[in-house]
């Protein structure tokens, strides 16, 4: 027999933590935007600092989509297992009622 145990509070933190993910991937990118290639030193360090600028803004970008696409499952989920149980109580409440 299979057993499934889902602790919808446990899937609320995870939630709460993917958004404090996405807070901190933000506001690390907000930092890193303010630093300007031309203001490190040589050339080639200015040419690949702006390289890496480029691919950590995209990379960040895709990073905080694929965050929020996680982060919205859990929260869906989290959402109808709570509904779920709530239709179980109220199934065993209906069943006991005439039974008082």
């Amino acid at each position: 027999m299979t057993s499934l145990e889902v602790e919808i509070d446990q899937l609320t933190r995870l939630t709460n933590a993917l958004d404090t993910s996405l807070t901190t991937l933000r506001e690390a990118r907000r930092a890193l935007d303010h630093v300007r290639a031309d203001e490190l030193g040589t050339a080639d360090l200015d040419a690949a600092c702006d390289g890496f600028q480029e691919r950590w803004g995209h990379g960040t970008k895709e990073l905080a989509k694929r965050i929020k696409t996680v982060r919205e499952g859990v929260r869906r989920s989290a959402a109808e297992y709570a509904e779920l149980e709530e239709a179980i109580r109220a199934a065993f409440r209906q069943a006991a009622a005439p039974h008082e």
